[in-house]
């Protein structure tokens, strides 16, 4: 399902990190908060000739106090998309998987209905 070419190099920081992930309805899922990959030990340094590390799941969860404060979140606490849910990296990272089937967005589609769309303007794309 992935479009992205096989071996493809991702840099987290400029193509994943912080980037919106929509449905094929083009409704916002999450935000990416962090990755999951595969493929390397967190104790052994990553050597020649060895296969990359390979991205498994994009995670999201509450972030911003361990941003502000240091420090990790549980893992408990993050929600994971499979990367193989994944369609297209670009400006913003599509899924093959519409958002009401996944349990990982409650949260943001919460502050979306409640808050967000009762600004004026909050129920559209800006024109």
């Amino acid at each position: 399902m992935n479009q992205s070419r096989p071996g493809q190099v991702l840099d987290a920081q400029l193509h994943l990190y912080d980037r919106q992930v929509l449905d094929p309805d083009e409704t916002p899922v999450c935000v990416v908060d962090d990755i999951e990959i595969s493929g390397v030990e967190l104790d052994h340094p990553i050597e020649a000739g060895t296969d990359a590390p390979i991205i498994a799941s994009l995670l999201s969860g509450p972030v911003l106090g361990t941003r502000v404060f240091g420090g990790r979140p549980p893992l408990s606490q993050l929600h994971r998309l499979p990367w193989s849910t994944v369609s297209d990296v670009g400006i913003v990272i599509r899924i093959g998987t519409r958002a009401d089937e996944l349990d990982a967005p409650w949260l943001e589609r919460w502050v979306r209905d409640q808050i967000i769309a009762r600004i004026p303007g909050g129920r559209h794309d800006p024109e």
